[in-house]
C-alpha cells in the first residue's frame, strides 16, 4: 500500500526539522523519515549565530533554546601550563531594538535537534526512525520513494536533507564541487572531563604534538574536544585513546578524561551542489553544501535553506505559482558560496576570530526575483501604529503569514489569513508599501498598489 503525503523530508537533523516545523505549523501534510535508528546523540554543530537565533523565535523555540545556552567563554591558548593568549572568539555585545540576538550562543546539536523535535511533536509531526530511504522516482504529478522497512510514499515533493553524503544527491547524478582536505582532519568527542574550569575554552599547543581543545558544552557537564590530526594517522577513537592525545598535548597531571559519549573522525570538505533542484525534488542543507567547521556557518545556513524553502512549498501546495520554486535555489545558492568562501578563509588563516561578518544578519535577497526594492532582512525595533498602540516588529512578523505595513485602510491584498495588514502611523521606510515575506525579509516596497497586486500574484 503507498501512503501519501505533500512533503516527503529525507533526514531528521536542523534542517530537516527546520522544514517540518515550517510545513507543520501551515498545516502542511508531511513525512520525515530518517535512516538512524534513534536520535543523534553528538553534539557536532554547536553555535547558533543570531539570525538562527531570530529564525526559531519566529519558530516558537527560542525560550527553550536560550534557557540552557551561553555565549562562547573566553579562549585560553596555553603550552602546558604556561598561558601564551587569552580573548574571546566573540565581541561583546548588548541586545538592541533592532538586533534582540546579538551574540553566537553555544547550544549542542542534539540539544537543538531535540527541541526542533519538541516543538514539531506539538505541531502534530515526528519523525520516523529506522526509515531509510532506499529508492525513488519522479514524474510530472510528484515524487514514489521506497523505505527500508518495505513502505512507499507518494509525495508532490521530496526534500533531501541528508547531509554530506546525500542519497537523494547522488541518485541524481547532481555534482558536489569542491575538496576534501585529508591533510586536515581531527578526532572529535563529547567528553566528561576532571580536574578543569568550565569557564573557558581550553586549548594546549605542544610543539611536534599537535593541538587539543576542550569546549565546555552549555547546559551539560560535558566537554566538546578537539584534537587535530596528522596525515596519515588513524586515530584510537576509545576513551583511552582520547586520554593519550590529552595528556600528550596538554602536558597536565591533574586533569583527565574519564568518559567519551560519543566521537567522530571529522574530515574538511569544502563543497557545492551543482543545483538545489531536480523536478520535484529539492536538496538543502550539507546535501548540497558542506563547510569547514571554521566560523559556525554549516549548521546556521542549513536552518535557513529550511526557512526559505518552506513558506514557498506550502505557498505552491495552497495554489501559487510553481514558478515561486525556482526562487530557491536563485536565492540560497549565492549566498552558500559566499559563507563556503567566508569560513574556507577563516580556516585558511587559522584565526578564532569571529565578527559580525559570520552573524548571518548580512544575509539577503537584493537582486532576486522575488525582491523588488527589497530583499534586507528586517529588524526588529518598536512600530507606532496609526490607532496609536505600539507594537515591536517581530512580534507583527511571527507566523507564517506575510506582514503588509500600508496606510490604506482597506488595501488590495488577497482574502483569508496569508496577508496581515497594519497601519503604522508613519510611512515605513519613507515608502507607502511595504511587504514583508514570511521569512523576515522586505518582498516589495512601491508606492503603487498595482505594483503591490502584482507582487501578491507571484507568491
Amino acid at each position: 500500500m503507498t501512503e501519501k503525503t505533500n512533503v516527503l523530508i529525507v533526514g531528521s537533523g536542523p534542517t530537516g526539522l527546520t522544514l517540518a516545523v515550517e510545513l507543520a505549523r501551515r498545516g502542511i501534510g508531511h513525512r520525515v523519515v530518517e535512516r538512524a535508528p534513534e536520535p543523534s546523540l553528538g553534539s557536532k554543530g554547536k553555535g547558533l549565530q543570531p539570525r538562527t537565533q531570530e529564525i526559531f523565535d519566529d519558530l516558537g523555540v527560542i525560550d527553550r533554546v536560550l534557557a540552557s545556552a551561553t555565549v562562547y567563554p573566553p579562549l585560553r591558548v596555553r603550552v602546558g601550563r604556561v598561558p601564551v593568549y587569552q580573548g574571546r572568539m566573540h565581541k561583546p555585545a548588548t541586545a538592541t531594538d533592532a538586533v534582540p540576538y546579538p551574540m553566537v550562543v553555544m547550544h549542542p546539536q542534539w540539544r537543538t535537534e531535540r527541541v526542533l523535535r519538541e516543538r514539531l511533536a506539538e505541531l502534530g509531526g515526528k519523525v520516523e526512525y529506522g526509515a531509510e530511504l532506499t529508492g525513488f522516482e519522479q514524474d510530472e504529478g510528484g515524487v514514489t520513494a521506497t523505505l527500508r522497512t518495505g513502505g512507499t510514499v507518494r509525495a508532490d515533493y521530496l526534500v533531501a536533507a541528508d547531509g554530506g553524503r546525500s542519497f537523494v544527491r547522488k541518485a541524481l547524478g547532481v555534482g558536489f564541487a569542491g575538496e576534501t582536505r585529508e591533510e586536515e582532519r581531527m578526532a572529535l568527542a563529547d567528553v566528561r572531563v576532571e580536574g578543569l574550569d568550565r569557564h573557558h575554552i581550553h586549548v594546549w599547543v605542544r610543539p611536534g604534538r599537535g593541538m587539543v581543545a576542550l569546549y565546555p558544552m552549555a547546559g551539560t557537564d560535558t566537554f566538546q574536544l578537539l584534537a587535530p590530526l596528522r596525515p596519515g594517522v588513524t586515530p584510537d577513537l576509545t576513551l583511552s585513546g582520547f586520554q593519550r592525545i590529552f595528556a600528550e598535548r596538554s602536558m597536565l597531571r591533574g586533569v583527565r578524561v574519564t568518559e567519551v559519549l560519543w566521537s567522530s573522525l571529522y574530515r574538511v570538505n569544502i563543497r557545492l551542489a551543482d543545483r538545489y533542484r531536480d523536478g520535484r525534488v529539492f536538496l538543502a542543507g550539507d546535501a548540497v553544501h558542506v563547510h569547514s567547521p571554521a566560523g559556525g556557518q554549516g549548521l546556521n545556513t542549513g536552518v535557513q535553506d529550511a526557512y526559505n524553502l518552506g513558506w514557498k512549498l506550502a505557498r505552491v501546495l495552497g495554489g501559487a505559482p510553481r514558478s515561486l520554486l525556482d526562487t530557491y535555489e536563485e536565492e540560497r545558492r549565492p549566498i552558500a558560496a559566499r559563507v563556503l568562501g567566508l569560513s574556507t578563509d577563516l580556516l585558511d588563516k587559522k584565526t578564532f576570530k569571529r565578527d559580525e561578518e559570520t552573524y548571518q544578519l548580512q544575509v539577503g535577497y537584493r537582486g532576486a526575483a522575488l525582491a523588488r526594492s527589497g530583499g534586507d532582512r528586517v529588524p526588529d525595533g518598536p512600530l507606532r501604529l496609526a490607532d496609536g498602540s505600539r507594537a515591536r516588529m517581530f512580534d507583527l512578523l511571527r507566523g507564517p503569514h506575510f506582514t503588509l505595513l500600508s496606510p490604506d485602510p482597506a488595501p488590495r491584498v488577497p482574502d483569508g489569513p496569508r496577508v496581515r495588514a497594519y497601519v503604522p502611523a508613519d510611512p515605513y521606510g519613507g515608502v507607502r508599501h511595504t511587504l514583508i515575506r514570511p521569512d523576515g525579509y522586505v518582498g516589495i516596497s512601491t508606492d503603487s498598489s498595482d505594483e503591490l497586486a502584482a507582487y501578491l500574484a507571484m507568491v
